[in-house]
């Protein structure tokens, strides 16, 4: 039996990894009805909010910028559908993977390692997450809520909010102890939400609460998706994307950390 011991994570793709990503595809394959519902949710906000509250609002001021309500908010929006879609099955499915159906333990009886789980997992929830976004913005195009031709780039954008989301899902899953510690997955998510400029720009909050606003993650996702679909680039891109590839970094590690504990215990 082997004790503590910790298992480092592959820095590149792996064949385990790229077979685990595999079977959940071929798993969905007659489950896309699932996907499809998880697109409806940021579609709802869109027509409800978006142009619902929209007639009202009016225009927004961005840099200096009068936005269409609409195009305003859709971009935060798919930023919101990228974090649910990978946040989803990164904490809800790992942890029945991992607690109750004992998959991850199967599996290491054959030669997928713990960095291939690790990688295959945050791929699946990934990529889960670029399905709503990907087809989100499809949307907004045909919406004419597409600004600038740099929304070509707000898919790769969406991936990598996907993946900044999924790292931390994962390495979250393996700390929950029953479903009712998902209660508190919750309360970080609705705030976030709320609070990350989704729905008004972040220039109606003092100075000091802006600091806090401006490290949220999905801050960071929604003023990077926000500038390239409505041509408002600067150097905070650059920093918005930093900050996801080093939370997305920091997920990794602790996701094989923490999977190498309780797997090979």
């Amino acid at each position: 039996m082997q004790l503590g011991r910790v298992v480092p994570i592959a820095i590149h793709p792996t064949p385990g990894a790229a077979k685990l990503l595999e079977r959940y595809l071929t798993l969905y394959r007659r489950r896309w009805w699932i996907l499809a519902t998880g697109v409806l949710e940021p579609v709802f906000y869109l027509l409800g909010v978006g142009f619902g509250i929209g007639s009202l609002v009016g225009t927004v001021s961005v840099g200096g910028r009068e936005l269409p309500y609409p195009v305003f908010v859709a971009p935060a929006l798919m930023a919101a559908a990228a974090m649910n879609g990978a946040i989803f099955d990164s904490t809800f499915g790992v942890f029945f993977r991992l607690k109750y159906a004992k998959i991850y333990e199967s599996m290491l009886a054959t030669p997928i390692g713990v960095p291939d789980i690790a990688l295959g997992e945050i791929g699946w929830s990934l990529l889960r997450g670029l399905v709503y976004s990907s087809a989100f913005i499809c949307l907004m195009a045909a919406l004419h809520l597409v600004a600038s031709p740099w929304a070509l780039l707000a898919v790769p954008a969406a991936s990598l909010v996907g993946f900044a989301f999924a790292a931390c899902g994962c390495a979250a899953a393996t700390f929950i102890r029953s479903w009712n510690d998902f209660d508190l997955i919750q309360l970080v998510l609705l705030p976030l939400f709320l609070f990350s400029a989704t729905f008004y720009p972040i220039t109606v909050y003092p100075e000091g609460v802006r600091f806090a606003v401006e490290l949220s993650p999905l801050y960071r996702s929604i003023d990077l998706l926000r500038a390239l679909t409505t041509g408002g680039l600067g150097w905070s891109i650059a920093a918005d994307v930093g900050y996801l590839l080093a939370m997305g970094g920091f997920g990794l590690w602790l996701t094989s950390r923490r999977m190498g504990r309780l797997l090979l215990r």
